[in-house]
């Protein structure tokens, strides 16, 4: 499902700011960019948002900002270093003979001495503003899945209703189905050897018996009412159902096909031509749901 969520968490020294937001696939990927020096909070940040999410593609970004009072402590020089080259550039200065104009800004660009980093220890008390940045920016996208996901309910309700009514029809034409078989099987010798008694002849009873079980679809019909109700129960329940109700619209698709091959009849076929479109809209709608 679809989704956005923003998550902001600030102390005296550094604030973040999280983004979140998710669109629609099938399995489970998170990608959000940190800043180099929190690759470390990777795994940890990954494991936060498959703690709240199962399905779709996560996006987003991480971004921190030092307060002055930190940043200022970034700078480290290596004072050392500093007092040795400041003592020998003047005493080279004295016998050479030349003015001591030796300034502070030009320690910058002597190698190795200034470097700007942030440590360990710093950089883990970001994992608390990390933490709960994230955790409302989930919130937010929660929610605004939650909403998505309200409205697709609804949508797969509807077609399950679509469903149940064409099982209802199929259901009252099914016992007709051999009826009209036999009378055209009837008709049909009537009309080849006319004068001959057919309606009790053997053969044709046991004809009419193998049709009768070949296209008997009542078994199929309990087992896709049984998943029908078995889906109406997971929108019921909510929750994490999206691969739960893709397996179950599988299994419906499989009956609907094998009422439609053993029905022999041109009114199931055509709501069986129903419950397939239904079942396919009902399908791509799966996809969309955690």
């Amino acid at each position: 499902m679809t989704g956005r969520g923003t998550g902001i968490a600030a102390s005296r020294r550094a604030r973040v700011e999280v983004e979140l937001s998710s669109v629609n696939r099938k399995q489970f990927d998170v990608a959000v960019g940190l800043p180099r020096f929190l690759s470390g909070f990777e795994s940890r940040v990954q494991a936060c948002i498959q703690a709240r999410m199962s399905r779709g593609r996560i996006t987003g970004d991480i971004r921190v900002a030092w307060a002055q009072e930190a940043r200022a402590s970034f700078v480290r020089i290596d004072e050392g270093l500093a007092e040795g080259l400041i003592h020998a550039l003047r005493s080279t200065a004295v016998r050479l003979g030349l003015p001591d104009d030796l300034q502070a800004s030009a320690l910058l660009s002597i190698p190795e001495l200034v470097e700007f980093g942030r440590d360990a220890e710093e950089i883990e008390t970001l994992w608390p503003l990390v933490e709960r940045a994230l955790a409302a920016a989930l919130a937010g996208l929660h929610a605004m899945r939650r909403r998505e996901g309200q409205v697709l309910a609804r949508d797969l309700r509807q077609r399950l209703k679509t469903l149940s009514g064409q099982m209802q029809a199929i259901r009252a034409l099914a016992p007709g189905v051999v009826d009209a078989y036999r009378a055209a099987l009837l008709r049909r010798m009537a009309e080849a050897l006319p004068g001959t008694d057919w309606a009790e002849d053997e053969r044709l009873r046991k004809d009419v018996v193998l049709f009768a079980d070949r296209s008997d679809i009542t078994e199929e019909l309990v087992r896709l009412d049984s998943h029908v109700r078995q889906a109406r129960g997971l929108l019921r329940t909510g929750g994490v159902i999206g691969r739960s109700l893709d397996f179950l619209v599988q299994e419906m698709g499989r009956e609907v096909n094998t009422i439609g091959a053993k029905a022999n009849d041109a009114q199931i076929a055509r709501r069986v031509v129903v419950c397939k479109s239904e079942l396919e809209r009902f399908r791509e709608q799966v996809q969309n749901i955690e």
